[in-house]
């Protein structure tokens, strides 16, 4: 089972020739006082895992995306101006996304995270307001999705593309392997 909403996590988890069914839970998304990027998303896919309804015998997968910039981590934009401020603070810099795992089947966890350097071209304005308008940056992590429209905005990748989607394939096949 996929504890996700996303279609993005759909779609990397089919290209492994599962087959699954989703279930989105609803958790609380909250930053606790003081918690790093790695412990927040690692606790949020947990907490999904967990608040997925299913037997003992099914195993589940969720995980949780984040963009950290200089230790500050972007979740989704509220609205257009902080989609904007968000992609304006990306532009001609590097960011880390973090993905948040967890794979669970029963009282058995492997909660892990993996980060993945990403690297922005310098964006003018007139780019980044057209960006918004098209709608994309809405739901995503930081303002953006490399497979949708922002391909052109990233400069470099040092680390797991699929990572920045919002699912290290490599990483959760192994974690699959083990259950």
């Amino acid at each position: 089972m996929l504890a996700s909403a996303s279609p993005r996590r759909r779609e990397l988890l089919s290209a492994l020739g599962l087959i699954f069914e989703v279930e989105a839970p609803q958790i609380d998304e909250a930053l606790l006082p003081g918690e790093a990027a790695r412990p927040f998303v690692e606790r949020m896919a947990k907490e999904k895992a967990d608040a997925a309804a299913t037997d003992p015998e099914t195993v589940v997968i969720a995980a949780d995306t984040i963009v950290v910039l200089n230790d500050r981590i972007l979740g989704k934009p509220a609205n257009e101006e902080n989609a904007f401020e968000m992609l304006v603070g990306l532009s001609g810099r590097s960011h880390e996304v973090i993905t948040g795992v967890c794979v669970r089947r029963g009282a058995q966890y492997r909660v892990f995270s993996v980060a993945t350097k990403v690297v922005f071209r310098t964006l003018e304005a007139e780019e980044i307001r057209a960006y918004i308008a098209s709608g994309c940056p809405m739901d995503k992590a930081g303002g953006y999705a490399i497979q949708g429209g922002a391909a052109h905005m990233v400069r470099v990748i040092e680390g797991s593309y699929t990572n920045v989607v919002g699912l290290p394939l490599c990483e959760l096949h192994e974690a699959l392997i083990s259950f």
